[in-house]
Parts: structure tokens; sequence; C-alpha cells
């Protein structure tokens, strides 16, 4: 069975059961079936075809579910796009990706090379009559993540990859038709797209969807929905418990939470249910396995401090510098095995062989697996900073503050938050004669970064630090920050 086949068996099984909710209305399975179809309709009137990718650039709303699933259905594949980024960072995406149009919220193009179409006018068209195209090897989603050289790049994802995951990830978490999820992460992670959407609508479930996560609203929200799960990362737990004491919601519709996209403290997942009566099922994964490979179960030994066990299907390896798998214990670099692994990076074969090695994805992550085969991670190769669950790499903000005219040497690194996990410290030294305020380089990031990656704190310094091969110490950089200057948020 392929996704694009699925709003026919969801009608043909159940046409008036309720599919898909957000903010503004609710759509029965017979009601999602016919959008996706008029959707498909106005995309093929827009020259959209087989091979074709299909960027979808909306914040979470009903309509992205359903352009997806008409893209699919015409044998297209969709790049979700973060609807926050800047003019710069949606023009890199749109043009690598090579997409044939963008489904935004105004209908307004961003680049003159991709037509661009409304989120409205995707009720327009004439029912699409075709047959659902079908073929596992064919590219499904292009979820864009960046890399060590700053430059966000396309994880190719085919739909044998996402079937294998969604499949996975149903047995494991155990959905059926009766679960219902709410929504909270964004739908242009692979999270959203494949915990919070693809598996519920797979087992028969149904998914409400919100535009973004409201610590005033949402257990407002699990009162009156009644959702028996939800996916979040550590930052939302975290602001949850932080609530007054006297906050105590009806969550009994609840089985569990997902926690994942970032490390979650022992003391974190233990107070958090304590107080609020439901499991935090902790597990690890990235887009490039698309979204999950380890999960700690629903029915079994929970191990704190660990994400899990493999799903069903994959296999977990540590490995040293040299790609050795190693023993039990042992701290290696974590290897990922399965059909859910991606096909590679798009237009990048370098980047692909250095992560896809003899049929093993190198996470870049280090870790360790205890004597019952649960994963822990302990740290990561790459200095990835994670901020809210939202991964950000120095380079990336590097290359922004050297666009700023007299800027010497740059150097970012990731400072411990309470609430966020952490922070983006960026240090900045001027050519003689130059110069400039941290307001002044803030503004400049703003111009060139989406909010979430631009730094918390900028240091100006006469000089960074270099280690004996000439380089910036970011190990020294680390150890000043307390005394350069507070971290926000």
């Amino acid at each position: 069975m392929s996704f694009s086949k699925l709003p026919d068996l969801r009608r043909a099984s159940a046409a008036d059961a309720l599919c898909i909710a957000d903010d503004n209305a609710s759509l029965t399975n017979r009601q999602f079936h016919a959008r996706v179809l008029s959707a498909a309709g106005r995309l093929v009137e827009k020259g959209v075809g087989v091979g074709d990718v299909v960027a979808i650039m909306l914040p979470n709303q009903l309509e992205f579910v359903v352009a997806m699933f008409a893209a699919w259905r015409l044998g297209a594949a969709i790049t979700p796009i973060n609807p926050g980024l800047t003019h710069k960072e949606a023009t890199h995406q749109l043009v690598d990706s090579r997409a044939r149009l963008l489904v935004n919220a105004s209908g307004e193009e961003v680049v003159p090379s991709v037509q661009a179409l409304s989120a409205d006018d995707l009720a327009t068209g004439s029912p699409y009559t075709g047959e659902p195209f079908d073929d596992p090897a064919a590219l499904a989603l292009l979820i864009y993540t960046s890399g060590t050289t700053g430059l966000p790049k396309g994880v190719m994802l085919d739909h044998a990859n996402i079937m294998a995951m969604s499949n996975m990830g149903r047995d494991s978490l155990h959905v059926t038709s009766a679960d219902h999820c709410l929504l909270i992460l964004p739908l242009f992670h692979v999270n959203g797209i494949v915990v919070s959407t693809l598996i519920p609508l797979l087992s028969g479930g149904r998914v409400t969807i919100r535009k973004r996560f409201n610590i005033d609203s949402f257990f407002e929200d699990v009162e009156l929905l009644r959702p028996s799960y939800f996916s979040a990362v550590p930052t939302i737990y975290a602001m949850l418990n932080a609530l007054p004491e006297e906050v105590r919601p009806d969550t009994s519709s609840l089985r569990y939470g997902i926690c994942g996209a970032a490390p979650a403290s022992a003391q974190l997942l233990a107070k958090f249910e304590a107080r609020f009566g439901f499991a935090l099922l902790e597990g690890y994964g990235l887009s490039e396995g698309t979204c999950a490979s380890t999960i700690n179960p629903v029915d079994g030994v929970r191990k704190v401090g660990t994400v899990g066990l493999p799903f069903v299907g994959q296999r977990i390896a540590i490995a040293d510098p040299n790609g050795q798998h190693l023993p039990q214990g042992a701290v290696g670099e974590v290897l990922v095995q399965g059909p859910n692994v991606m096909r590679g990076y798009l237009g990048k074969p370098q980047e692909t062989a250095k992560t896809l090695i003899n049929g093993w994805l190198h996470t870049g992550d280090m870790g360790r697996i205890d004597e019952d085969g649960y994963l822990a991670i302990v740290g990561r190769l790459k200095e990835m900073i994670i901020r809210g669950g939202e991964n950000i790499y120095p380079k990336e903000i590097e290359d922004a503050l050297f666009q700023f005219p007299g800027v010497l040497e740059a150097a970012v690194i990731g400072a411990p938050h309470e609430t966020l996990g952490e922070v983006v410290v960026a240090y900045v030294a001027f050519r003689a004669g130059c110069s400039a305020t941290p307001s002044e380089l803030d503004a400049h990031c703003a111009d060139r970064l989406v909010r979430y990656k631009r730094p918390a704190t900028l240091i100006v310094l006469a000089s960074l630090p270099k280690n004996a091969m000439g380089k910036v110490d970011k190990l020294k950089l680390r150890a000043m920050l307390t005394e350069c200057a507070p971290v926000g948020g």
C-alpha cells in the first residue's frame, strides 16, 4: 500500500468517521478524500506531475496535509519549508530542491522561477480522476537539514522509507483506529509529518492540528479534544512542568506523550509523569532515518537516561572512528540500519558517501548500548546546537556573521539553558579600525537567519583564542562564557 491511496482506503472503510481537523475546520474521511482530489486537480492545472517537487510553505493547518496527499497522488514529492525562514533561506530551498510549485498562504511567488499557489486555491480545482500513483521507490519527502557546511541539504526519503517508518511507529506505539493525535509540533519537520500525522492516519485514527504549541491553551485542548497521544520536545515538557502547582488538568485520555529531538533530563521525565499522570516515551532519531530509530517501550521497561530500544526492523550499532562495531557498554558513534534510512542527500554524492557507509547511516551522535539493548546518547561528534528541539549548526551562523563589514573572526557555541536546553552564543572579533555593537550585529543576523538561529548573546572580543594548530579554541570560549556576559533566551 502507498500513502497515495490512503484517502481512498479511509473513505471506503469509514466514510463518515473523523479524519483531520485544525482551528478552522474538521473533515471526515469522505470530505478529506474530496479535498485531496480537488487539490490534485489544481496541481495538475499548474503542471505538476510524476517526479516533480511541490514546496509547501504553510503554518500548521489541514491544507498542508491535503497538499501533501495531493502531490503524492500525482507522483510528486513535497518539500516542507518553514514559513519563518528569511527570504534568502527559503530561496535556497526552493532553488536547490528544483521545486515546480510553491503552496503558501498568499499565493505570491518567492522566486520568479517557482510559480505559487495559495492554500485557499487548493479547494478550487476540478477533482482529479486518475489513479493514485504507486511506486515505493519514488521520492516522497525532501526534508532540509543543516550540515557542517552551513547550507541546508535535502534529505531524500522515498515512499518505502515513510511507509516503513509509519508501520514501525504504529506497531511500536500500539496506535489503532481508536487513537487521536494532537499535533503541536511544526509540520515542516519530519516528526510532525510522520509521528503526528501519517501514523495515526495509517492506523485509521485521526489528527487535530494546532498552529503551534500554546502554553495557555494546551491542557484546555487536552480536556476538550480528549487526544490519546501527542509528540513534543523537552522544552515543551519543561514549560508545562513549570506551570503553577494548582494547575492539575484532566489528562485521563492520554496514553502517553512522546519526547524526542533533544535530550531530556531524568529529573524532568520523573517529575512530569508523577505530576500529570501519563507516561513520557523518550526516543531518538534524525531526518536521515525518517524520524525515529529507538523508543522506550509503551508496555515494557522505560529506562531513564536512555532513548530506548530500536524499532522492530531497525538495527543500532556503536562504532569507533574507523567504523568498526564496538561491544556493549563502549562509547562510539551511533549507526543505524533499516528500510527507514534515506536514499541520500539531494545533489550531494560526497556528503551521502560520508554518511551512508556499507549500508549503515552514520549519525554523528555519540552513544552506548547497555546489556539490555537500550541506547543512551552521550554527546555529539558534530557541534550541533539543539535549542528547544531545533537543530542549529554553528557554521551557518558564523557565515552570516562573516558577511558583516569588518568582521575578522566569528565563532559560535551552544550554552546551557534551563528551558530551551541550549541557546546560541556568538563571539566576534573585528579587523583593526572596524567595530560594531552587539545590537548592530543582531540586526544583521535578523535579516539572514530565522529567529531561533540568532544568537541569544553576542560578545565582541579583540581576538579569539586559538589552539596550537591556529584554530579558534571553542573550549576556551566556553570557559570564558560566564566571565563575558549572561546568557538569555
